[in-house]
């Protein structure tokens, strides 16, 4: 994580003569900033229905009007009428404003009710009961995607005795009596001394902005971060695991393509329903569903600034080496997915070499961000090479025609799942460019994937879109008896235009550079993906125990067999239930779940441990998702330290512990767009990402239907410690294992689900 940069900020002493109050213009500058950043997307989104507003001043200026000449017993003047209507105009809107401001207001309030989601499964209070009833009259029938913003309550600030409480909970398991003993005084000293300066100022900053802390999540985590996107930051998705719609690589691309535009099209005009939490129908933000589109993040030196553009007609594409402009629609129309094919062929078919210096221009994207920000400026500033630029940045999204087949294939389909993987979230080092919102990649033989930058939004609004483009591509557009997009074509269509390049040979050096230090990134990497189909949601929720406190045990069973110690774990939790929430951690790691880990290791098999690790995971992931998570408040509170100058050695000693177990949960948020009893092969397989730590490893898992959970398990193949496949066979050791203690009639499977041959089907 980037430090933030000192500056002296709010410095509180008592003297003699009272309290002396030094303030620094950067640290109020900060906060203004933050408060007006909030602001303005209040003020944005501040909409109403002009019918319904129409409607109501209408009547109630008809009813005004009416009620005046009444009393006057019809003698009332003309000027006289006329000031009435004008004055009932007036108050007929400010009766509007209030009129909505007070039902934003009372959905904020109940919205902020949050003891629901700690009731036990299946028994809901009575109170809970009526406030579910009174969000639903509140909410409205036919919500748009943004009709919620206004009303999702701010992220609440923890007092900081219950976050350092909580931290040392958390941090029992991986620490002796004695390493105990030393954080626990440097926390009270925290506590009772710097701790409280440093959450007045948070306080503050909650008061005016509507989330204390993203903002600075997006800056000092994401965007200050100076080591390459690739494999580090950004993350992947994949497409079908059984299932290949079509082999033609332009037919895919033409499809899915559309698809994209269409669901663009749709969050344009809002017509994107709100996600809410399922069952209960609690609504999330979407913030971060308007830079998914015609985004790119663009370095600099210091930091990166993420770049978005109201709109883009066109997508860049690159092929062999080269990269094209395609435009997607024609004289104001979406072209349709055949004349997307037809152009996608073309392009295929070009035999134009890439220009000198044009073929590895993609590396600097992945390489260091200070080389590739120095270079941008110094060779890509003016001219042919600033048009090229912006056309690959100003564009709806990027996308790459690779000349490999890739998928579950061949005599070993776990190794080229494992390839595919490691395809996806690198590629060739320079055939991707990674720092737009997102590539999307076709293959030679039809399949594809995604890879995305993490810092405009999280893993679930991206995996939104790729849900919806997998649905639309198979379900809806479907291809005819050839493989061929349906559709007929314009043969008027302009060609794709290929952009031009002036590389000079500093440069090029420059690109070489970048292209050996992704090289050597990407090398490093040890990947394993692997669907485990022995047993699923279904089975585990039978014996009352969440999936997800499930696998998560079970993962650190797995690490606790592999080094026989236990680390610190990174669960990924969202904390989109308030406004332009983002994420936070839930620390998986608990003394509850070692004690059991322990005692099953010892030979010591005790259900009522696992019940209680089971339940301390599922209070941890409550409390992380209602904004009483630690790692957030600890960060913050960190970043402030920065801005005053000062130094904490509890803080630092926090931030310094490495994750050497990060995992990530990726579930299916729309199951009306895929028939898992009929067609359970049409699901993607999930993504993943990289090692958080140099030691550790990066655990994504996707739960599919009641029988399959997919993983994606990432290591560095430098540390001698780690390695992926082992790994992941732990993993299913561990899942079979807690599975006979819960189920002890539970049977072994005869066979691995890696021997399932990959089928083409047309739908």
């Amino acid at each position: 994580m980037a430090e933030a940069h000192q500056a002296v900020a709010f410095q509180f002493t008592v003297t003699p003569e009272g309290i002396d109050l030094q303030l620094s213009h950067q640290a109020l500058t900060e906060i203004y900033l933050s408060g007006v950043r909030s602001w303005k997307k209040k003020i944005i989104r501040l909409k109403v229905s002009p019918c319904l507003f129409c409607l109501f001043v209408l009547s109630l200026c008809l009813f005004i009007i009416i009620t005046v000449t009444c009393l006057f017993f019809l003698v009332i003047t003309a000027f006289t009428q006329c000031q009435a209507l004008v004055s009932a105009v007036l108050f007929s809107t400010m009766l509007w404003l209030l009129l909505i401001f007070t039902m934003r207001l009372c959905l904020k309030q109940l919205l902020s009710y949050h003891r629901w989601m700690f009731e036990q499964h299946g028994k809901m209070s009575n109170t809970t009961k009526v406030w579910v009833a009174l969000v639903r009259i509140f909410s409205g029938r036919k919500p748009l995607l943004y009709s919620y913003q206004g009303s999702l309550p701010n992220l609440p600030l923890p007092p900081i005795k219950d976050t350092v409480k909580r931290y040392l909970e958390s941090v029992r398991p991986l620490m002796d009596d004695t390493e105990y003993e030393r954080m626990n005084n440097l926390a009270a000293e925290f506590e009772s001394s710097l701790g409280n300066r440093l959450q007045w100022y948070l306080k503050l900053k909650a008061l005016w902005a509507a989330n204390y802390v993203s903002d600075w999540w997006e800056e000092y985590v994401y965007l200050r971060g100076r080591s390459p996107l690739m494999v580090n930051s950004n993350y992947y998705g994949m497409d079908f695991l059984y299932v290949t719609p079509t082999p033609i690589q332009a037919a895919r691309a033409g499809n899915s393509i559309y698809a994209f535009f269409l669901y663009r099209r749709k969050l344009n005009k809002e017509e994107i329903k709100p996600s809410r939490i399922p069952g209960i129908g609690i609504p999330l933000c979407a913030a971060q569903c308007e830079r998914i589109f015609n985004t790119t993040r663009t370095p600099g030196e210091e930091t990166d600034s993420v770049q978005h553009w109201q709109d883009s007609d066109y997508i860049a594409v690159y092929h062999r080496g080269r990269y094209f402009r395609l435009r997607v629609y024609q004289a104001g129309r979406l072209l349709c997915p055949r004349e997307i094919e037809f152009q996608i062929q073309r392009i295929l078919d070009d035999p134009a070499p890439p220009s000198k210096g044009e073929a590895n221009l993609g590396a600097l994207t992945a390489g260091d961000r200070i080389p590739w920000a120095k270079a941008r400026t110094k060779y890509f500033s003016s001219g042919v090479n600033k048009r090229s630029l912006d056309c690959i940045e100003k564009a709806a999204f990027f996308v790459t025609l690779d000349d490999d087949e890739q998928g579950m294939m061949g005599d070993d389909p776990a190794a080229s799942l494992d390839c595919y993987a490691k395809s996806l979230l690198h590629g060739k080092c320079y055939d991707r460019w990674f720092d737009k919102s997102f590539s999307v990649v076709y293959f030679k033989n039809g399949k594809n994937g995604i890879n995305a930058e993490h810092s405009w939004a999280d893993a679930p609004v991206l995996s939104h879109l790729w849900e919806y483009t997998l649905a639309t591509d198979c379900f809806q557009l479907g291809y005819n008896a050839e493989g061929h997009c349906k559709g007929e074509v314009d043969s008027s269509l302009p060609r794709p235009q290929k952009l031009n390049w002036e590389i000079p040979p500093e440069c090029e050096e420059q690109i070489s550079q970048s292209l050996a230090v992704a090289q050597a990134l990407a090398d490093d990497v040890d990947f394993h993906v692997f669907a485990f189909r022995d047993f699923g949601k279904g089975k585990v929720k039978r014996c009352r125990v969440s999936p997800d406190a499930f696998i998560q045990i079970a993962l650190q069973l797995a690490y606790f067999r592999s080094r026989r110690t236990f680390c610190l774990t990174y669960e990924s939790s969202m904390t989109r239930l308030f406004r332009e929430g983002r994420t936070e951690t839930v620390r998986s790691c608990s003394n509850e779940s070692s004690a059991f880990v322990r005692a099953l290791e010892g030979g010591e098999v005790r259900l009522r441990l696992f019940r209680a690790a089971s339940e301390k995971h599922q209070n941890l992931y409550r409390m992380a998702m209602t904004g009483a998570g630690i790692d957030r408040h600890l960060f913050c509170l960190y970043v402030v330290s920065k801005y005053l100058g000062v130094e904490s050695l509890f803080l630092k000693e926090v931030l310094a512990e490495p994750w050497r177990l990060s995992t990530s949960q990726t579930p299916i948020q729309q199951m009306e767009l895929f028939d898992m009893v009929n067609h359970p092969e049409y699901v993607s397989c999930g993504g993943g990402f990289g090692p958080v730590a140099d030691d550790g490893y990066g655990v994504s898992y996707s739960i599919l239907g009641e029988n399959v959970i997919n993983f994606h398990i990432s290591c560095k193949h430098s540390c001698p410690d780690t390695d992926a496949h082992k790994f992941g066979a732990l993993i299913r050791k561990a899942l079979h294992d807690l599975m006979q203690l819960l189920s002890p009639n539970h049977k072994e499977p005869n066979k691995t689900e890696e021997s399932r041959p990959e089928v083409k089907k047309d739908l």
